[in-house]
């Protein structure tokens, strides 16, 4: 193992002119993760789904196979069941995926200690002081893609660049098992021809707001008045054409260096439609647990909880309350989040997918207004026993301890009083 000279990593700049920034990006990672040293479904189209026996699962992944029949991520088992009728059938194994996941990240580790986490199966590494080790950016990344490939099975596609954004842009232009450079030379002859929703950070709804002024590509918006796209798209405009033009100057931040969250949420999309309050109920308590834990780990309390439904037609609500005092207590969480999707959610029609979040943080030592008649002695004991649980499930695993709504589907007890649990 390699040790690089750490300094705080805003001032880690190296001495030549330009940034060298690789994304990597390990391809179909959970269907191929699934597929190894599994002949039989070579060639096959195979997705990694929800709840395989369930009609309202979804598709998690999808080999490139499945992706020439017109398989996406995250629409229903039955419709990518139309489009291949032999789309082989494979449930999720986290625990599995990670695994692959940390391999791949200590063989990342080999070329530098700059990198940033993108999801399960994305990375960002600056490797701008490696260059003097291992070659230029472009050999550096043939070097991890082969060595990815020869010890654990799996491709990776990897974008070079000289900042994160067209790194990023490089690596989802070749796939699988590819490399491609963008230079500060020929950037704009690369992206700029692009649709403009092919740049991270643009989504349908800002993709279809520059449309209508007639603004298609990258190179489209990267030539438009940066005061106009303010006043279409506030202050994103103007972070969205400098990133056009190539003015991302973000560093790559290591895990340890990063920031707090400003916000910590959970949401899930069940086999089945959440038809019943009950229903609500059971799932909801389960996401409140994971925000909890999470506002726990970050030494954090919500100012401000929001929650988001979706019914079987994809529209989604959202409703937030903005909170007297900061909480993070499982129970607290449920309470608050039952309430908000009772006054948004009309029982007529079934939901898809629940969510809550947790926003507004407020560090956990940070003085903040009492309020009269809440029994704060209570709360602590509360507070130390949801420790005591948290540190046992770390310890013995997370199904060690489960509450008794997660095992019958019931309310067994919720705060009707802020602070009062009634069993």
């Amino acid at each position: 193992m390699l040790l690089f000279y750490r300094t705080n990593v805003l001032e880690r700049v190296s001495t030549t002119a330009e940034r060298i920034i690789l994304h990597c990006d390990l391809n179909n990672f959970f269907a191929s993760v699934e597929c190894l040293g599994k002949d039989e479904l070579k060639d096959k189209p195979v997705a990694v789904a929800g709840s395989v026996e369930k009609r309202h699962g979804i598709i998690l992944a999808k080999n490139e196979a499945a992706k020439k029949f017109g398989v996406k991520t995250a629409e229903a088992i039955w419709q990518a069941q139309q489009k291949c009728p032999d789309l082989v059938l494979l449930p999720p194994h986290y625990e599995l995926y990670n695994s692959y996941s940390q391999s791949v990240r200590r063989i990342y580790e080999r070329y530098t200690d700059i990198i940033e986490p993108f999801g399960i199966d994305e990375c960002w590494l600056d490797v701008t002081g490696s260059t003097f080790l291992f070659g230029g950016g472009e050999q550096i990344a043939q070097s991890i893609r082969q060595a990815v490939k020869k010890e654990t099975g799996l491709t990776v596609s990897v974008g070079v660049s000289f900042n994160k954004v067209f790194a990023k842009l490089g690596s989802d232009l070749k796939k699988p098992d590819a490399v491609t450079v963008i230079s500060r030379e020929k950037f704009k002859d690369i992206v700029w021809p692009l649709d403009i929703g092919e740049l991270i950070g643009v989504g349908q709804a800002t993709s279809q707001s520059l449309c209508r002024i007639g603004l298609f590509t990258v190179g489209d918006v990267a030539r438009a008045n940066p005061d106009m796209l303010r006043l279409v798209l506030g202050k994103a405009g103007e972070s969205l054409w400098k990133f056009t033009n190539g003015l991302d100057n973000a560093p790559v931040i290591s895990s340890e260096f990063a920031p707090p969250p400003k916000s910590i949420g959970r949401s899930t999309t069940p086999p089945e439609n959440i038809c019943t309050r009950e229903d609500v109920m059971t799932v909801l308590i389960k996401l409140c647990d994971r925000v909890s834990a999470s506002l726990r780990q970050n030494h954090a309390l919500a100012g401000v909880v929001q929650v988001h439904i979706r019914d079987t037609k994809l529209n989604i609500t959202e409703h937030q309350r903005k909170l007297d005092e900061p909480i993070r207590l499982t129970e607290l969480l449920f309470r608050t989040g039952l309430e908000l999707i009772d006054e948004i959610w009309n029982r007529e029609a079934p939901l898809r997918s629940i969510g809550i979040r947790a926003a507004q943080l407020i560090p956990q030592d940070e003085s903040f207004q009492l309020s009269l008649g809440c029994d704060y002695e209570r709360l602590e004991r509360l507070e130390k026993l949801e420790c005591v649980i948290g540190n046992t499930r770390e310890r013995y695993g997370k199904d060690a301890i489960v509450r008794c709504r997660q095992l019958s589907g019931e309310a067994l007890g919720i705060y009707s009083s802020f602070g009062k649990l009634v069993l």
